[in-house]
């Protein structure tokens, strides 16, 4: 992954998400921009390091790093800016991850390689992949 394309999926994936975090939400932090974007971009390195990985086992994957990701963040910015809060659901983690978005995250996810596909495809002129399920 070059740093050019590396920077364009931040920004598109970023982009989407605050979108989708707007209308789910209502707001958003730029904190989230920055954590998305790192998410697509790192969902999107899964082409590279596993080629042909069925679309399940892409959106699990993805679905760990975000929610790793979301441990990070929250750990670093959460606590500080109060962008979301996950203590009053059952099994989370010190209020910043939980199981019912990692299950949110499996789809965000499953965007995310979509999203990825379609701009190696626009961007750099790749073939969309053969998707299989499982």
């Amino acid at each position: 992954m070059t740093l050019r394309y590396f920077c364009l999926i931040m920004l598109v994936g970023g982009t989407v998400y605050v979108c989708i975090e707007l209308l789910w939400r209502g707001r958003s932090h730029w904190s989230m921009f920055l954590d998305s974007g790192l998410c697509a971009a790192l969902i999107g390195m899964l082409n590279e390091w596993a080629p042909g990985l069925p679309l399940s086992a892409q959106a699990l994957l993805g679905a760990c790093v975000i929610t790793g990701s979301e441990l990070v963040f929250g750990s670093l910015f959460n606590r500080s800016y109060a962008v979301w809060d996950y203590r009053g659901l059952p099994h989370n983690v010190r209020g910043q991850i939980c199981p019912q978005y990692f299950c949110a995250w499996l789809f965000i996810a499953l965007l995310a390689v979509l999203l990825d596909d379609g701009l190696r495809l626009l961007a750099l002129g790749e073939p969309l992949p053969q998707y299989r399920l499982f």
